[in-house]
């Protein structure tokens, strides 16, 4: 049985599959790599079928990750049901996406796993910056992935 995980950001090009890049190998790091599927998409659909943003793509390539296979989806209600963890990057996804799931279904903020992060922290979005927005984007994915690593280990042990 695999377990089932979407990080969902606003268009699916930055944020989102940075994450999931980087909860990939953090996953397979703690040999979970194999029962667990990670995906990701945009509540916005205007970048549907898009590869990811250039310099998400270079900030991964530069630190050892390969984001090349990514294309942007865009996440609906029908999709609740096939995941196990949905994780928002940022409040306004996060109340989107709660807005739209069905009763009982729990959506969380990813950074929510992070031990260091304040309660309600976010991954902020990188588009309309530089590269160094990019790093940081990385950096609190990396950290936060160690969290959510954790959580599906425990739930799937």
């Amino acid at each position: 049985m695999t377990y089932r995980v979407c990080l969902v950001c606003m268009g699916n090009i930055c944020r989102s599959p940075m994450a999931e890049t980087v909860l990939r190998r953090t996953l397979d790091e703690h040999g979970l790599g194999e029962r667990v599927a990670v995906d990701s998409a945009g509540t916005g659909g205007w970048h549907v079928g898009d590869p990811m943003d250039e310099r998400a793509l270079r900030t991964l390539s530069e630190h050892g990750y390969d984001g090349s296979a990514h294309r942007a989806r865009q996440f609906t209600s029908g999709w609740f049901d096939r995941y196990d963890l949905v994780l928002a990057m940022d409040r306004d996804n996060l109340s989107f996406l709660r807005r739209i799931a069905p009763d009982g279904v729990e959506v969380l903020l990813f950074r929510s796993f992070d031990p260091a992060a304040r309660a309600g922290a976010e991954v902020p979005d990188p588009y309309y910056g530089g590269p160094e927005g990019f790093e940081e984007v990385l950096r609190l994915v990396e950290a936060a992935s160690e969290g959510v690593a954790k959580h599906i280990a425990d739930e799937i042990d």
